[in-house]
């Protein structure tokens, strides 16, 4: 039987033109995130072990892919298992997101980097994750990040440069979500959460769209982070139940509700008075290092969030060994690429010459090079006898036209283009 030839799973290959399709989605996302002032930066794709597992990563540190160290024999392996300490074998391992790199580069370089530094970073990451429609195990992230900025400047600069990316992609009319960790951890403080389970019961609200208000109740009782007698499914029935908005006067407001952290989401909303904005008291984010104001994009003609973000002022004190404040947005991008109309038009024109066979090689790189010195992308195909089924796979790759190349060719301007899409 022959060996299976197919990416491992949960990873893809991509063939030409969907390669071009995500390499132009990621230009303009640079370009967009550029003009707002971002500048990029690239981290390596693995990290210390201890650092990707220091408690921050959400349920996303189960995820992380070790890297076994060198030099393990059989005898170290088995005894790492028969103890159950099999992270012990890795001193490395595959980044899960681009945050907690973000804050080792930032604490490495910091006296090289602006008080104010606006970061960059598009790259893929891996976790284990159970391969399915949507979810891969290699995926690309397109990160900002803005640190040693403590004010809401930082959260305005953000959601704005998103916006206009999402928008120079064709997916205008986006609504942002918002939150504050304070607002959660007064609903915790409600119910009785012990500080110790409050991250974990975090990560479980987080699956409030996936296993209702009922499993999260359940989940929570389970986990003891709640008595079986508090009405949690009740109260996140009416949470998520209520027509929630900013406004100015709270009239008798719940006793979960943090002022100091409603009032900081209203100035954001006064401040983005262009902005379709909504108030979500169960929007948590389930990554652990979020400490302040939370945010997702959502889009009217999808059931998911087209990205999110939020406040981490406490990520870097930890590599630093002081706080620096810090606040990020990622957008999905393998959840948007796909639904992207988008064709660059200032791409340079793409065109095939088909050629003869006694076409001397030396002419053909003449007539090419004369064409590509003129700025304009050239493949050489050799002629076959089904002409249309090579015209339809080069047009399918993204070139525009064709010429036909034969022993009486005398130069480039000679050369009778036609139009693949006719």
């Amino acid at each position: 039987m022959a060996a299976s030839v197919t990416p491992p799973r949960g990873m893809r290959d991509f063939l030409p033109a969907e390669k071009a399709r995500r390499e132009h989605a990621l230009g303009v996302i640079r370009d967009v995130y550029a003009a707002h002032g971002f500048d990029e930066i690239e981290t390596p794709v693995m990290e210390d072990s201890s650092r990707l597992h220091a408690g921050l990563g959400g349920d996303n540190e189960k995820l992380a892919f070790a890297v076994m160290k060198r030099g393990l024999t059989a005898d170290d392996l088995a005894a790492a298992a028969a103890s159950g300490e099999t992270l012990s074998l890795a001193d490395l391992g595959l980044r899960y997101d681009l945050t907690v790199p973000l804050a080792r580069f930032y604490a490495t370089h910091r006296a090289a980097l602006p008080p104010v530094f606006r970061a960059i970073q598009i790259a893929p990451v891996w976790r284990a994750e159970r391969p399915q429609k949507g979810r891969y195990r290699q995926f690309v992230q397109c990160d900002i990040d803005i640190i040693g900025e403590a004010g809401a400047l930082a959260e305005l600069e953000l959601l704005t440069a998103t916006l206009a990316t999402l928008d120079a992609l064709g997916l205008g009319g986006c609504t942002i979500r918002l939150n504050d960790r304070r607002i959660l951890g007064g609903i915790l403080s409600s119910w009785n959460v012990p500080d110790q389970l409050r991250e974990r019961a975090l990560i479980t609200i987080d699956k409030l769209d996936k296993i209702g208000t009922a499993g999260v109740a359940a989940e929570l009782v389970e986990l003891g982070a709640v008595d079986a007698s508090t009405e949690v499914a009740a109260q996140l029935e009416a949470l998520t139940a209520a027509d929630w908005h900013l406004h100015d006067g709270v009239v008798a407001p719940p006793a979960w509700l943090d002022l100091d952290a409603y009032r900081d989401l209203l100035a954001l909303r006064e401040a983005l008075p262009d902005a379709a904005i909504e108030f979500d008291p169960t929007l948590v984010r389930g990554m652990g290092y979020y400490t302040g104001t939370i945010f997702e994009i959502a889009h009217p003609d999808f059931g998911y969030s087209l990205g999110g973000g939020g406040r981490y002022d406490h990520m870097i004190g930890r590599f630093l060994g002081q706080e620096v404040p810090a606040c990020g947005f990622s957008i999905g991008f393998e959840r948007i690429v796909d639904l992207l109309a988008i064709r660059d038009h200032s791409r340079p024109r793409a065109v095939v010459l088909v050629y003869d066979p006694d076409v001397s090689p030396s002419e053909l790189l003449r007539l090419k090079d004369e064409l590509v010195s003129g700025g304009t992308r050239v493949r050489l195909e050799r002629r076959v006898k089904n002409l249309r089924a090579l015209l339809d796979r080069v047009s399918a790759d993204g070139f525009d036209a064709f010429a036909q190349v034969g022993a009486d060719t005398t130069d480039a301007a000679s050369l009778a283009f036609r139009d693949l899409s006719s």
